[in-house]
């Protein structure tokens, strides 16, 4: 450690008793107004005079007054413990704004995993930190963003920005063609969308995030899907693939029931390949109204939890999209 840093680390104890000592010119009253015992002042000042390396006070009959040294050094000694005041306030404040609530309106898919693990680091830091949660498709998310029953919509895509509406990428994951375990396509490692072209097709129902994506993969590969079931989530999707009765283009499944196929499931079991297109991905963010300052401004909780999405989501998720999509 540098010389001066351990001069520094020997007076950041001492500033509190020397700022009053002179404000007071007094060691009974510093001692009184700080309680501790007039040595622990007395001891204190010498041991500040000896780092400093010159006296900062003497004695003038009962009382002490300050030396030139002192009186050059005691505008910084109060201005540091100013600095380190506004600090402590302001980091109690947000622990005190933090104990309002956040309204979130999610896609179903992200209910599993994304967005636990974004309030559990929230909440690691704000415990009193509350939510309300909406869950539906993205239409769904995005009007009561919109309307501002949610204060913050997780949806896939990413909410376009517009003029009310700012919004921000967290990650990308790919999109999976997923079949039953004995499809003829089963054993392969990538397919192309023409692959499926005669096969029922398992979708999500209009409104949906997957619904808009799997749309577009069709219109990019030249066909519509013969469409067997539409369903409104994921879940209900992946197992009618399992049942085989049908096809479905998912995000990546991780560990859901269906992976691995044993003699207690039947013949149910599904299992999933990479799709050659460059549309075959899907692209997750955060949508937030823009507010102006004011009585419509942005509640702090609001904006602690969306600033620590922005900065530090694509950190906290990464293991996950990487385990979700098989590059674990």
């Amino acid at each position: 450690m540098h010389a001066d840093h351990k001069q520094l680390v020997k007076l950041l104890p001492l500033l509190p008793i020397l700022a009053e000592l002179g404000r007071t010119q007094h060691v009974t009253e510093t001692a009184e107004l700080l309680g501790v015992p007039q040595s622990t002042v007395s001891r204190a000042l010498s041991r500040a005079s000896a780092v400093v390396g010159t006296e900062l006070l003497i004695r003038d009959g009962r009382g002490i007054r300050l030396t030139a040294a002192a009186r050059t050094l005691l505008p910084y000694i109060e201005s540091a413990l100013t600095e380190f005041q506004a600090g402590l306030d302001l980091v109690r404040h947000e622990s005190d704004v933090v104990r309002g609530k956040v309204s979130l309106s999610f896609q179903h898919t992200f209910g599993e995993a994304t967005l636990p693990v974004l309030i559990s680091a929230f909440r690691s830091r704000h415990p009193e930190a509350g939510f309300i949660l909406s869950q539906g498709a993205r239409d769904t998310c995005l009007a009561e963003l919109a309307s501002g029953q949610a204060d913050l919509a997780l949806t896939a895509p990413v909410p376009a920005a517009s003029s009310t509406i700012s919004s921000a990428s967290l990650y990308r994951e790919p999109l999976r063609l997923v079949v039953h375990h004995g499809h003829p396509l089963a054993g392969r490692d990538a397919v192309r969308m023409q692959d499926i072209r005669r096969d029922p097709f398992v979708a999500l129902e209009p409104g949906y995030g997957m619904r808009s994506l799997t749309d577009a993969l069709f219109r990019e590969a030249g066909f519509r899907p013969r469409i067997a079931f539409e369903s409104q989530d994921t879940h209900t999707a992946r197992g009618l693939v399992a049942a085989g009765l049908g096809v479905s283009i998912l995000p990546p499944g991780g560990n859901a029931p269906g992976r691995r196929i044993s003699p207690e499931t039947g013949n149910l079991g599904w299992v999933e390949l990479a799709l050659e297109s460059g549309l075959a991905f899907r692209e997750i963010g955060l949508g937030w109204r823009r507010r102006k300052p004011g009585p419509d401004a942005e509640p702090d909780p609001v904006r602690f939890f969306r600033e620590m999405v922005l900065e530090e989501g694509p950190q906290l998720l990464a293991g996950l999209v990487a385990a979700r999509s098989g590059r674990g």
